[in-house]
């Protein structure tokens, strides 16, 4: 009878917690289902988002144009819906990036918007079930928050890679033991946004020395001397008009809601190094938290540190660029016994979801607090885990019961 009690009451402590998470997930559920049904019949919608320039350089690939040609880009997405008081987008990502788009150059806006969107919400869910799977399957419901979670959503609706990028590393959690070179692979995807994986990067390259674990890195070099190889057939002169548009487009006068911009623009807003110096500083603190446990790392127990100190100092990121924040998070939900940090998170979530609701801007620096709350909520997770086992081994707490 005890036990019964017992575990009525930590049932009620599960209440508050589920209800938020149900909430946050129906929101998003609801949103997006919206959009989706709205994408199609709304020309303004998709040429008004970041996907109008991924679909602008499709049509120039298709035509074997310069895809970084401002000329044309102003008019194709001015043409194709795209307010003349916003700024014009190219492809920033690296030139390999290309390849995605090009088959966009072959649908209409709308179609491709939709198709386009239809592509990033397999991919984060995608990655949501492997990560799901990669934890044992647990018979709850915190994974919704993953599913939920409104750095995703943003991704969906201006039509980001964020989302590309989280099933990449996704993929290289799942596979880096079983099919090192399929993992390799996978990490193509997440050089699309190369800044976000600065210090992870560095203590990848330490963890594959050490770890010999060569068929890994043989992959990685594999898809991308590919698709270098690729681009390069399909547009040869890519590269040089790729280093000319990230020269004269102005990312240093762009007002990006994240720790390094910040730090640059407060102390000297054209001393772009400024922007490089928090990652270089977590790249060596990254490799000094990697070496004492080098023959003992686990991606999966350890990463997620490093992926959120990545985010947190990367020289620019935006509130999309949180998606990749997702593995790590997970890992701190499953791992915490506390309903509060749950209820927490999932609040933190619909918080930016209010934010968009009240048409803040994603330049705001209202976003600004997001990077440093995911470090923070996942290391108060990661000890209160820590502390509930210690509990449990000392004093017989059935942390188990808590799950």
């Amino acid at each position: 009878m005890p036990n019964k009690i017992d575990s009525s009451a930590t049932q009620a402590r599960y209440d508050y917690a589920d209800i938020l998470i149900a909430v946050v997930t129906g929101l998003m559920f609801v949103h997006v289902t919206l959009f989706l049904c709205t994408l199609p019949l709304a020309e303004k919608m998709a040429g008004g988002s970041d996907f109008v320039a991924y679909w602008a350089t499709g049509q120039q690939l298709a035509h074997h144009a310069n895809p970084y040609d401002q000329n044309a880009m102003i008019r194709i997405e001015h043409g194709a819906g795209l307010p003349d008081a916003y700024q014009v987008g190219f492809m920033r990502n690296p030139p390999w990036g290309l390849l995605l788009a090009l088959p966009l150059g072959y649908v209409g806006l709308r179609v491709g918007a939709l198709l386009w969107s239809l592509f990033l919400l397999a991919c984060h869910l995608s990655s949501v079930r492997a990560l799901w799977r990669l934890h044992g399957k647990p018979n709850n419901c915190i994974h919704w928050i993953a599913a939920s979670f409104a750095p995703a959503l943003i991704c969906l609706m201006i039509g980001q890679t964020s989302v590309i990028v989280l099933l990449g590393f996704t993929l290289f959690l799942r596979m880096h033991r079983s099919r090192p070179f399929l993992a390799g692979l996978s990490l193509w995807l997440c050089t699309l946004k190369p800044h976000l994986f600065l210090p992870i990067g560095a203590v990848l390259l330490a963890w594959i020395l050490v770890s010999r674990s060569y068929k890994l890195l043989a992959g990685a070099i594999v898809a991308l001397a590919a698709s270098c190889a690729a681009v390069t057939c399909l547009d040869p002169a890519a590269w040089f008009d790729y280093a000319q548009m990230m020269r004269t487009t102005g990312i240093e006068n762009e007002q990006i809601p994240c720790l390094s911009v910040m730090l640059r623009l407060w102390l000297s807003p054209h001393a772009m190094w400024l922007s490089y110096l928090p990652t270089a500083l977590a790249c060596l603190w990254a490799l000094g938290y990697f070496w004492p446990r080098r023959n003992a790392w686990n991606w999966n127990r350890d990463g997620g540190l490093v992926l959120l100190l990545s985010l947190l100092t990367a020289p620019y990121a935006w509130i999309c660029d949180g998606a990749v924040a997702i593995p790590a998070l997970l890992q701190g939900a499953y791992l915490t016994r506390s309903r509060i940090l749950l209820a927490v998170l999932a609040l933190a979530s619909l918080l930016i979801e209010v934010e968009l609701l009240l048409s803040i801007k994603l330049s705001s620096t209202a976003y600004l607090w997001t990077a440093p709350a995911w470090l923070a909520w996942y290391l108060l997770a990661t000890r209160a885990s820590t502390t509930q086992s210690t509990d449990s081994r000392g004093n017989g707490v059935q942390t188990a019961d808590l799950l």
